[in-house]
This record gives C-alpha cells, sequence and structure tokens, in this order.
C-alpha cells in the first residue's frame, strides 16, 4: 500500500519551501518475478533541477512512473508535493514527458496544445488563460515558427519539444522529465538545459530529470545515481568528484559501482 495513513486534509497541502518536492522511503516496485525497485529513500528538493542518472534498465523510468502515479505494484511512502504518488490533487502540478513523444500527428503543434490546455482547463470561462498558455508553451520551446505545422511533419527533436511544450501548460510546480535530450543535437540540447536552468529559476518549479548521458549530470543541482533498482548516491555533482577524488561525475559514477560490485562480492556465502 501507499502512504495513505500519512495523506494530510483535503485543504492543507504541504507546501512548504524546506519540504521536499519528492520523499520516498522503501520505495519498491515488482514486476512479476523481477524487483524493479529495491526500497529505495530520497529527497528531491524543491526549486532545483535534480539529474536521475544510470544506465538503460536500471530502474528511472519505473521510478518516474511511480511519481506521477501511473505505475502498478508499488510499495513503500512515496509523497509528491505534500501528497500520495497518484493523489487527483496532483494531476494539474506536475508536467510529465515520457521518452516517446506523446502528440497526435494529424494535429498542428498549436491544436495539440489547444486539446490539452482544454483537458487542463476546462470550460469557456478559462478559455484566454488556455490561449495565453499555449502561446508561452509554443515560445518556450522555440516552436513558434512551426506552430501551425503538422505534428506527423515534424522532426523527431521538434516532436520531442512539443511533448515538453504540453507538460509546461499550467505552469506546474513539478517536471518529470524522463530521457527528453535524447537523439537531440548539442545545440538544441544546449537550448534545452538553458530553458530547464530558467524554469527552476524564474518560476521555481522543481525537475526531475532522467538520462543515461553522464555529461548532462554536470548541469543539475543534484543527482541520484542509480543502478539496478538501487540508489548509489544521492548529492551534488561536485560533492560527488570530491568524495570519489574523480575529475567528472562519469568517473564518480563508475567508481561507485566498483564499490558496490566490491561490497556485493563480499556479501556472497563461501562454498
Amino acid at each position: 500500500m501507499m502512504n495513505k495513513e500519512s495523506e494530510p486534509p483535503d485543504d492543507s497541502t504541504d507546501q512548504g519551501p524546506g519540504t521536499p518536492a519528492v520523499h520516498a522511503d522503501g520505495l519498491t516496485v515488482v514486476r512479476g518475478p523481477r524487483t524493479v525497485l529495491r526500497g529505495l529513500a530520497f529527497d528531491v528538493p524543491r526549486g532545483q533541477i535534480t539529474g536521475l542518472l544510470g544506465p538503460s534498465g536500471c530502474g528511472k523510468s519505473t521510478l518516474m512512473r511511480s511519481i506521477v502515479g501511473t505505475q502498478a505494484k508499488v510499495t513503500g511512502t512515496l509523497d509528491v508535493l505534500g501528497r500520495p504518488a497518484g493523489h487527483p490533487d496532483l494531476r494539474t502540478r506536475i508536467g510529465y514527458v515520457t521518452q516517446a513523444p506523446s502528440v497526435y500527428d494529424d494535429l498542428t503543434v498549436r491544436q495539440n496544445l489547444d486539446y490539452f490546455a482544454a483537458i487542463l482547463s476546462p470550460g469557456r470561462a478559462a478559455a484566454d488563460r488556455r490561449h495565453s498558455d499555449v502561446t508561452r508553451a509554443i515560445d518556450d520551446v522555440d516552436l513558434t515558427t512551426h506552430a501551425d505545422s503538422l505534428a506527423g511533419n515534424l522532426s523527431g527533436g521538434q516532436r520531442s519539444r512539443v511533448s515538453l511544450a504540453v507538460a509546461l501548460l499550467g505552469t506546474p510546480e513539478l517536471l518529470v522529465l524522463d530521457e527528453p535530450t535524447v537523439g537531440l543535437d548539442p545545440v538544441l540540447r544546449r537550448d534545452l538545459w538553458q530553458l530547464f536552468h530558467d524554469i527552476a529559476a524564474d518560476g521555481g518549479a522543481t525537475l526531475l530529470i532522467s538520462s543515461h548521458v553522464m555529461d548532462e549530470a554536470e548541469r543539475c543541482h543534484r543527482l541520484l545515481l542509480m543502478r539496478e533498482g538501487e540508489i548509489l548516491a544521492d548529492d551534488t555533482p561536485e560533492a560527488l568528484r570530491t568524495r570519489t577524488h574523480s575529475d567528472t561525475v562519469e568517473a564518480a559514477f563508475l567508481h561507485l559501482v566498483d564499490q558496490a560490485v566490491e561490497a556485493s562480492r563480499t556479501k556472497e556465502p563461501t562454498r
């Protein structure tokens, strides 16, 4: 069961600046015979960019689905913006971008955003606000010149930016982005990371961004390093480099992996 007993009353969501945006303790996900997440315990601080780094298959996407409330068979404590993960009140407070672009190819960029904006803010009275949000989101991801292009005619990178624009609708408090820069050229990756920092600095939003590209770790305020369903480290990039006497986060990660492998060997029973 999720942490239902700790759920606050409907009118007392904890939004204090000192409380984490995400708090996990004993977070476990079992899929069939495999334990995908193994008793994770961590906090994601508010108003910062936290990078979720690790090789493909280590559980990053499962963890993100758990946070946004779409993952089945989650046990342990997982609180998001002061509510249990998946709580109905969180639907308009979280923006989520999956690895595969979630857009309708037979609609234009603006029509895609108009559609999702209407879902977030239904009713005629919200029309002006929806129009403003759509225009802002399109501009944020630098797709103004493609606003009237069919999504199906866009490049892969452009379609990914449409998905990001959808996530930015309504100015969410928490953005969960699953490998948003995969397949993008270096210039666009740089521009998107600048946008991520602007969102955190100007809007005070919290961003959780997964990647298996270690050089992106240097762009984050804080890092969660994962391997085989476990958290290897939870710290700032500078602290990780210092702790492992490494020049880069990638070298620090490899050092921590080697330590974990050695520790597991010493725990194996002798025959």
